[in-house]
């Protein structure tokens, strides 16, 4: 499904590079539930973030769905992005001025080049069978500050689902929640994984978060740890 090979990754500021991957390999089975464990600065969600193509390595190789990713051309690299690959971060990165059902319906709306609103009525039936799916159902017509947390990152969920990618990434996901409504993300995503069959990876500091994993890999200033 995935392999990484020889990651390095190298930020420049005021002169002075900061080395945050040296040389990470690694590889994800299809159908796999992974996380990636270490300290803060470890890399952790630089290497997600690669992974995903939404930042590329300094030096090394993404192969994805047997493409070698960084050698694409912006536009595949973002149609795979949209088509293929969901994304939940830690702090939702839920758009205000939609509502919840408009939220969950972006991705799709991007894909067929539309702007604004459910209009479309498959669209509009997906997102409605996700937001049930995630225990939303009566807060379709709401607005993100009209909702909890925890409910804020299953519409985040739910919106990654929509277009049924086949790689889902999630970025500390439950790291801006309290310790309930973490646990209730936490069973979502190993349902999800469970019932879908898709692909998850995701970055945590939470031991109970990364025990649901099939796999785990641990870094440690920017190397994978024996």
């Amino acid at each position: 499904m995935i392999e990484a090979r020889g990651i390095h990754k190298v930020y420049t500021a005021a002169g002075k590079e900061l080395e945050v991957l040296k040389g990470v390999d690694l590889t994800i089975k299809k159908a796999s539930l992974t996380a990636l464990v270490g300290p803060s600065g470890a890399g952790k969600s630089t290497l997600l973030h690669i992974l995903g193509g939404l930042d590329c390595p300094t030096k090394g190789n993404v192969r994805l769905f047997g493409r070698d990713l960084y050698a694409m051309p912006d536009n595949a690299l973002s149609e795979l992005r949209n088509k293929k690959i969901g994304f939940v971060f830690q702090f939702y990165h839920l758009l205000a001025e939609f509502t919840v059902l408009e939220n969950v319906c972006m991705p799709a709306l991007i894909s067929a080049g539309s702007s604004r609103g459910a209009s479309n009525a498959g669209f509009r039936r997906r997102a409605l069978e996700l937001l049930g799916s995630v225990g939303l159902s009566a807060r379709v017509g709401h607005f993100p500050s009209e909702l909890s947390g925890g409910e804020q990152q299953r519409v985040a969920v739910a919106r990654a689902l929509m277009n049924r990618p086949e790689l889902l990434l999630c970025d500390e996901p439950t790291g801006n929640l309290d310790s309930a409504a973490g646990e209730g993300i936490m069973a979502l995503l190993q349902a999800v994984q469970r019932e879908s069959g898709m692909t998850v990876i995701l970055v945590t500091h939470n031991k109970e978060l990364a025990g649901i994993a099939h796999k785990i890999f641990y870094l440690k200033d920017g190397a994978l740890a024996n």
